[in-house]
């Protein structure tokens, strides 16, 4: 059973909290212990949490689950793991996970607060309504970029806000395509929301979404807003990792059939990796850089 419930909070998903530790990078706190350690107890803090809300979404939608080839194999939707012992654990998670965020911040509390209540709008009604169901799934990506600041008392880029949202609608509605084409005529049986889809129209979305993601942040890294901030017009040569990262995602979707799930993609297809560690790796050492001359003064 504790085995189920570990595969039922999807610990693979955790990486998508990563957005937490965003301001620790851009804010210059990378290197205050202080701040590294209120960032990774906010990243706990939204692990557990956002494990209750899958654990909620396996609950609600486990007779579509099973209608699902890949689905149908999670333990709730095929009945190895008692739905009424997962209840008791959600609403344990769900005040843990709150309790913590309040302790450590109030601010942080409520950003979970949020966080957590449109998940759960998500689960019960938003994920049936058409575009708003990706559109939330975006929100709560932003709501962890802000999250990550708020904890460490800093205020993030509207730029940097506007990149998360639009990167999170990306990966969101490639995972719709790829439902769509996986479940082909049976997609509406599974999703209801997925009739109101068509690749065709996915396509075009994901084109816009793609375009405007590498400007929205081609135009955060060359503002004077960002230069006058880390004293140096370089961060403009973290874009061609970006491009590269984004081309790649949607090579794996349209010629390896791959995106139905971000995280697995992200923990198993290399070049995308290393595309992932080369743009910390820059951005870091060109976010620092003014730092690491002053030291060496």
């Amino acid at each position: 059973m504790l085995r189920l419930l570990i595969i039922s909070m999807r610990p693979a998903q955790w990486t998508k909290n990563a957005f937490v530790f965003a301001a620790l990078l851009f804010a210059h706190r990378l290197f205050d212990g202080r701040s590294a350690l209120r960032s990774l107890a906010a990243f706990a803090i939204f692990c557990l949490l956002s494990s209750s809300v899958y654990l909620i979404n396996d609950v609600c939608d486990r007779e579509e689950d099973r209608r699902h080839p890949e689905k149908r194999k999670r333990p709730i939707a095929s009945g190895a793991l008692p739905v009424r012992l997962v209840v008791p654990l959600i609403a344990l998670f769900a005040m843990c996970s709150l309790g913590a965020a309040y302790y450590l911040n109030t601010d942080l509390g409520g950003v979970v607060t949020g966080y957590f209540g449109l998940n759960l709008l998500y689960s019960l009604r938003l994920k049936h309504v058409v575009i708003l169901d990706v559109m939330i799934i975006g929100i709560g990506f932003v709501l962890r970029a802000v999250a990550g600041a708020v904890v460490i008392g800093v205020i993030f880029s509207n730029w940097l806000l506007l990149c998360t949202f639009l990167l999170a609608l990306f990966l969101g509605f490639c995972k719709r395509r790829h439902e769509l084409v996986l479940l082909s005529d049976n997609a509406a049986a599974h999703r209801k929301i997925l009739s109101e889809y068509s690749v065709e129209f996915l396509d075009t979305i994901i084109v816009v979404v793609t375009a405007s993601t590498i400007a929205a942040y081609a135009i955060y890294t060359m503002s004077e807003e960002t230069v006058r901030k880390f004293q140096t017009r370089d961060l403009m040569y973290t874009i061609v990792f970006v491009i590269y990262g984004m081309f790649r995602y949607l090579y794996l979707i349209h010629r390896r059939q791959e995106g139905g799930n971000p995280s697995r993609v992200l923990l198993t297809d290399l070049p995308l990796q290393v595309a992932i560690l080369l743009w910390t790796l820059t951005a870091t050492v060109i976010i620092y850089q003014s730092g690491f001359v002053m030291m060496g003064r």
